[in-house]
């Protein structure tokens, strides 16, 4: 199954749930997008897809600076998975395409 598509996200922080939109292109193992939230729009990087197994990392500035490290997998229209969050542990977040 393939990423491709823009995705309505959960993550749930320590500070909430924060929600935000996700846009997944895959070419060849890559991964590429973007990701819109409150705290503005992040560009994915390092971005791997296995099947429907993904990761990818992506930099924050507000509330403070800070890199999010995430771990996914694609079942259909849904998206599960984890994000460290620098200092601050694991999260676990979700998503639906569409």
């Amino acid at each position: 199954m393939s990423a491709d598509g823009t995705w309505t996200t959960t993550i749930n922080t320590p500070m909430g749930a924060q929600t935000g939109t996700l846009v997944l292109t895959t070419n060849d193992g890559e991964l590429s997008g973007s990701m819109q939230s409150p705290q503005g729009e992040m560009a994915i990087a390092d971005g791997k897809a296995d099947g429907d197994n993904l990761s990818w990392t992506t930099s924050i500035t507000s509330p403070m600076p800070m890199n999010l490290e995430f771990s996914a997998v694609v079942a259909g229209d849904e998206i599960t998975g984890s994000v460290k969050l620098g200092a601050f542990g694991n999260a676990d977040f979700k998503g639906t395409r569409g």
